[in-house]
């Protein structure tokens, strides 16, 4: 089980306008009140190169419940403002030495090392998101280390803490973080727009445990395309029921640009890696033949 603490944690200095990138569950109880953007949801504690601390009153900027992310900003003069270097988490390997940096259990400004021991893992949210392609370390991250840095010898960041797989509560050696590629990513989108718009079909695709029930061994299935989306402008045909009342198949989707697509949660990950109005090809099997469907897509309302 994966266990992500909500509460205290840490955060990281993005750039010298005063915005902190952290994780959505650290102030999610907060955010469960619905706050306005701009409204006050946390204090933020700057350690200063002196070794003085100082708090902020933080407002909130942006969150994505999916990614586990959050942007928030606190009002400080700039020079007191350190804002991280990325590195990039595509290059990784495993075996590569990283560094933890955080507030475990309230002791601020921890540091703990460990080595990468595991890539390109999914974890799944509290609110049933997929982060891809995680980064899976012995590091000990407890509980208060959520949000913070992950980075490697040279002090680039590499990825956000997050989650802890765990049985007693405590670091247990299987740590995960966010990669710092979907981080770089994300936080733009966060910072101009409050969300992330994330690129979809807007199409309701079937469970994967009721597509195999119908018969559908790869692919995804498509239950429901309402015509003013774009994919069903584009003549993606839903399931429905005959005269008989029995089922006739919608679509499957089988790939999308010539990668194929075996479920409908590979289909989610796939599409994180487009961009809003990209243009896409679909590969369908209707009617036992293939058809191909181009479109643009969508910014996602799922």
């Amino acid at each position: 089980m994966v266990e992500i603490p909500e509460g205290n944690g840490s955060g990281i200095v993005w750039d010298t306008q005063g915005h902190i990138v952290t994780n959505y569950h650290v102030i999610g109880s907060a955010l469960s009140n619905n706050p306005a953007y701009g409204q006050a949801v946390a204090r933020v504690t700057l350690l200063n190169v002196d070794g003085s601390q100082k708090a902020y009153a933080a407002i909130l900027v942006g969150a994505d419940k999916t990614k586990d992310l959050a942007v928030l900003k606190i009002d400080c003069p700039p020079e007191v403002l350190r804002p991280v270097t990325l590195g990039q988490s595509s290059k990784l390997r495993v075996g590569q030495r990283c560094l933890a940096i955080g507030n475990p259990f309230g002791f601020d400004h921890t540091l703990t090392v460990g080595v990468i021991s595991g890539l390109n893992r999914d974890i799944s949210t509290q609110v049933g998101g997929i982060i891809s392609g995680s980064i899976q370390t012995d590091a000990a991250i407890n509980p208060g280390n959520s949000g913070g840095p992950l980075v490697d010898s040279s002090g680039n960041v590499i990825g956000i803490n997050t989650a802890i797989f765990t049985r007693s509560g405590t670091s247990a050696g299987v740590s995960f973080a966010i990669p710092v590629d979907v981080v770089a990513k994300t936080v733009p989108q966060l910072i101009m727009f409050g969300k992330v718009l994330r690129p979809g079909l807007n199409v309701q695709l079937a469970p994967d445990s009721v597509a195999k029930q119908l018969n559908v061994k790869n692919g995804a299935l498509v239950l429901s395309a309402p015509e003013t989306s774009a994919a069903g402008k584009a003549g993606l045909l839903p399931t429905k029921r005959g005269l008989a009342g029995n089922i006739i198949l919608g679509d499957v989707i089988v790939a999308i640009n010539n990668v194929p697509i075996k479920t409908s949660l590979e289909l989610s990950k796939i599409l994180d890696d487009y961009q809003v109005g990209d243009q896409v090809f679909l590969k369908v099997e209707r009617d036992n033949n293939l058809t191909e469907l181009s479109f643009r897509l969508e910014e996602s309302n799922q």
